[in-house]
């Protein structure tokens, strides 16, 4: 599943290229697509249909475009390019910022809210492409330029019109409850190692649990572990603030570096919306090396069984008890 790093990879993408622009249709070919929208397809559509998408906002794993209302009888005004992006240094590039002030002038209390599950893709096409075979949701927008295309072959990712809370960062409610992740401003660094020292849990399932911090999965939670010398079967409540706070930074840095190079790809399926894909699966440490050497000390990486998944770490540098 698509980690922060490579959902961040496509938000910086959808701001390019699609932040700013009003859409003319929206089509929905597969109704599981949108299926947490209880209304349905015909309503899905006609709600997008006029909208003008502000910006590209996430949380985690989940991706937004707040919806500015549609202007009475007339045309809200477009500022994304009609040009096709043509490389992925352009998709992955810094976008302009826009948060939570702009969706204020724009007055958005709607979002439409999109999490990739195992397959989900977003892709910027030009319209006269061939629809895809996993196509599931389509728009179209008013200057004739690129579409915005939901493509899924497992069907586990979804969009939803969902409204937006009025908080100091306005987030969908939908996933009002899910924890700031670790690049966002609004990550409580203390209350997170307050939070983690009061849990009965190991380290790498509270660096899973998104009501405590949100965007690490199982990739960059072994690297991150990796990074501060620390194995993920050591209980929250024996690690002292020092070490929280190495594992934080520890997070932070394999995420950036990750962002850096378009995310991890381990097939096909992950692609920005280029549809090109990442490659910091090169510069992986641990993860998915059972048997090769350590970078760091040389003994072989092991592989453990974990939560229907699998786990590696160094088992020198790496003591289940924490130091």
């Amino acid at each position: 599943m698509p980690e922060l790093p490579e959902v961040e990879v496509v938000r910086r993408g959808l701001e390019r290229w699609v932040a700013g622009r009003t859409i003319a249709f929206a089509e929905v070919l597969h109704p599981r697509a949108i299926r947490r929208h209880a209304p349905g397809s015909a309503e899905f559509a006609g709600r997008l249909a006029g909208r003008t998408l502000v910006s590209a906002e996430r949380r985690g794993k989940y991706l937004w475009l707040p919806l500015a209302e549609a202007l009475n009888g007339s045309e809200a005004p477009v500022g994304g390019s009609a040009d096709l992006p043509q490389d992925s240094g352009d998709a992955g590039a810094d976008p302009p910022q826009a948060g939570p002030a702009g969706e204020a002038r724009h007055g958005a209390s709607e979002a439409l809210l999109a999490h990739l599950g195992m397959s989900g893709q977003l892709l910027v096409v030009d319209p006269g492409s061939p629809l895809e075979k996993h196509l599931r949701v389509r728009l179209g927008f008013s200057d004739g330029g690129p579409e915005l295309r939901f493509v899924d072959q497992r069907t586990f990712g979804h969009v939803l019109v969902a409204p937006l809370l009025p908080l100091e960062r306005p987030v969908p409610e939908p996933i009002a409850h899910i924890a700031p992740d670790p690049l966002e401003e609004a990550f409580d660094e203390e209350m997170f190692a307050m939070r983690l020292a009061t849990r009965q849990t190991e380290v790498k399932r509270a660096l899973l649990d998104q009501s405590l911090i949100s965007g690490v999965g199982n990739i960059y939670a072994d690297e991150a572990l990796w990074r501060a010398g620390l194995h993920g079967g050591v209980p929250t409540r024996s690690l002292s603030r020092r070490k929280v706070a190495e594992l934080l930074a520890a997070a932070r840095a394999v995420m950036t570096e990750a962002l850096g190079q378009g995310g991890t790809s381990f097939d096909s399926l992950y692609v920005n919306v280029n549809g090109e894909s990442g490659y910091f699966d090169r510069s992986l440490n641990v993860y998915g090396r059972e048997g090769e050497p350590c970078p760091r000390c040389g003994a072989p990486v092991v592989r453990e069984a974990f939560m229907n998944r699998s786990s590696y770490s160094c088992p020198r540098c790496q003591p289940r008890v924490a130091t």
